[in-house]
């Protein structure tokens, strides 16, 4: 049931809306050897999914006219609507739009103001246009253009029957403006959509799936029966894992209105594993958290090597709360520049004494550490993935010890999101003594 839900969300009044059912299918022979990965299908599938837009199937097929054609008529017979992306450039073996008139069984007629703009745009950079820039100008006869242009490939959308045919360049900047702000009004139009789908990730860290399926468990079946929303999990690696909020009603105001209720629902249940929203990310959280206790940060890391720092800075403005940070990696530079004492590194105490020194070092409010062992050579006795994590923060100095998995790449990632968790947590003033998740099941 819930799995139904999630493909099929119930307004107030509990009435099923038709939903339109669509294909996306992506071409090019170079995102069948892997050589560009197909990252328009992931972002077209969550928009799709958000409009109330049921997509079937995602197919990826090379620049062959035949298993195009064939493709393409067989996605129009079982699916209301079609999305095509790339071949619209002006070479030999961009041929969607003759694909397509073939699949209309028409013929292509050049549309004078579309190669106008076309010769305009290359005017207007200095450049010589080539002639066979102006075959995007050719439209199937009985579609017309999508009026977004941000390139010099125009988008498609051809009627067929009581059935489309949407095609859109494969650069992802002109395929997203071109999809939402034409195609997605266009089918939402085509359905009859009329309610609004609004969508919340937050973001978690700290527990497994498994962990948060078994927290939620009585609000999703509570769900299930009134119909208010939905909730689903996305595992995301070396960042976390989603729980996605989804709710349907009739206007804008009462959507955001259930999707904050929501929310609070379900932050009073899983509370502080909850770190951060939507485009937030674990260091944007930090650093504003910091930012509005007026607060700076210095950093010493030895088994994430200059990691932590690496993400934080690459936060715009985050100069205003990150003084610095020594990459301590030799044991040398643990004694003699942050006053570690002689002794093992890959200690508790050692992840203390690091925090300290950074911060007496580089004088300032907040020092973090880091000290582990992420490959068999560094183990002094310890298994692999053992990490020890530093704060020293007004008068406490602490540290947190966590058991990491993966290769030593994945170990030094998930370091880093632990430390930064850790410091969220200590800041906040809440207990930081939660266990790793990751994606673990």
């Amino acid at each position: 049931i819930r799995r139904q839900r999630q493909m099929c969300i119930r307004d107030r009044n509990n009435s099923l809306e038709i939903i339109m059912r669509c294909e996306f299918i992506a071409i090019g022979t170079e995102l069948l050897l892997g050589q560009i990965v197909n990252s328009n299908a992931a972002w077209l599938g969550e928009q799709l999914a958000l409009a109330g837009i049921d997509c079937l199937y995602h197919v990826t097929i090379g620049d062959n006219r035949q298993r195009m054609q064939d493709t393409i008529q067989q996605a129009l017979d079982r699916s209301d609507a079609v999305i095509v992306s790339g071949g619209l450039g002006p070479t030999q073996d961009d041929i969607t739009r003759e694909v397509i008139a073939d699949v209309m069984q028409v013929g292509l007629t050049r549309d004078d103001e579309i190669a106008d703009r076309i010769r305009h745009r290359f005017e207007s950079r200095g450049r010589v246009m080539s002639e066979n820039n102006l075959r995007q100008a050719d439209i199937p006869d009985g579609g017309f253009a999508i009026p977004q242009m941000p390139g010099t490939a125009p988008g498609l959308i051809c009627p067929v029957g009581n059935k489309v045919i949407y095609a859109v360049p494969g650069v992802p900047f002109e395929m997203k403006m071109m999809v939402t702000e034409c195609v997605l009004p266009d089918m939402k139009k085509r359905s009859g959509i009329t309610s609004v789908i609004k969508s919340r990730v937050l973001k978690t860290w700290g527990q497994t799936e498994s962990g948060l399926d078994e927290m939620l468990t009585e609000r999703m079946a509570y769900l299930d029966e009134n119909g208010d929303a939905t909730i689903a999990f996305q595992a995301s690696g070396i960042e976390g894992l989603k729980v996605r909020l989804t709710v349907k009603e009739v206007s804008e105001e009462a959507a955001t209105e259930a999707l904050a209720k929501e929310e609070m629902a379900v932050r009073n249940i899983i509370g502080d594993y909850i770190f951060g929203t939507d485009d937030e990310t674990m260091e944007s959280v930090v650093l504003n958290l910091l930012r509005e206790r007026n607060l700076t940060l210095a950093i010493a890391e030895s088994v994430t090597g200059g990691m932590v720092s690496s993400r934080l800075t690459a936060i715009p403005g985050s100069s205003d709360v990150l003084i610095g940070g020594i990459v301590s990696y030799a044991s040398e530079v643990k004694y003699n520049l942050l006053n570690v004492p002689n002794g093992p590194v890959v200690t508790p105490d050692c992840a203390r004494a690091m925090a300290e020194g950074v911060r007496e070092a580089l004088k300032a409010d907040v020092g973090i550490s880091t000290t582990g062992v992420a490959g068999p050579a560094e183990q002094e006795g310890q298994p692999v993935g053992t990490v020890h994590l530093g704060i020293a923060f007004g008068d406490h100095v602490e540290a947190q010890s966590t058991q990491l998995p993966g290769d030593r790449a994945r170990v030094r990632e998930y370091g880093v999101i632990s430390l930064l968790n850790f410091v969220r947590l200590k800041i906040l003033g809440r207990d930081a003594n939660t266990p790793f998740s990751g994606n673990q099941n």
